[in-house]
């Protein structure tokens, strides 16, 4: 793939330093350090790999005439790549957002209510009284 195809060079793509300097601190031994050209070459080592899996999603996403990649399309990205021994952790991190996803949209429903600060009760006539202003604005209008 050529730097067009991605969208510009490559120096403009990567990932934070800090982040990845955070994931490397929490998956080495205390006593064992990272330099700092190992933590830049892990960050090109990611980066490369999320174009081929990024590409290849594409590809799949292409062939079924759609026009957003699914997680299914990564997934069977991943299968396509030789990444079988990842599938089982990705299925659960998948899960794990829809979940999530789903808990955060119930959230966003439920707090215009809970947040109003009044009663379902106080809500209801509220909008009782405002429909019967409309329908009286509606018959002076008319006349």
């Amino acid at each position: 793939m050529s730097d067009n195809e991605r969208g510009g060079p490559e120096d403009d793509l990567s990932l934070p330093k800090a982040t990845v300097q955070k994931l490397i601190n929490e998956m080495m031994p205390d006593d064992i350090a990272c330099a700092k050209d190992t933590r830049d070459l892990l960050i090109d080592c990611c980066v490369e790999f999320i174009h081929l899996l990024a590409s290849e999603a594409n590809e799949i996403c292409e062939k079924e005439t759609k026009k957003t990649i699914a997680a299914e399309h990564v997934i069977t990205a991943l299968k396509a790549l030789g990444f079988d021994a990842y599938l089982p952790e990705v299925e659960v991190v998948l899960q794990d957002h829809k979940t999530q996803q789903k808990v955060k949209d119930k959230d966003k429903k439920s707090g215009r209510l809970e947040n109003s600060g009044r009663s379902e009760e106080e809500l209801l006539s509220e909008q009782l009284r405002l429909l019967a202003e409309a329908k009286e604005r509606f018959r002076t209008q008319q006349q």
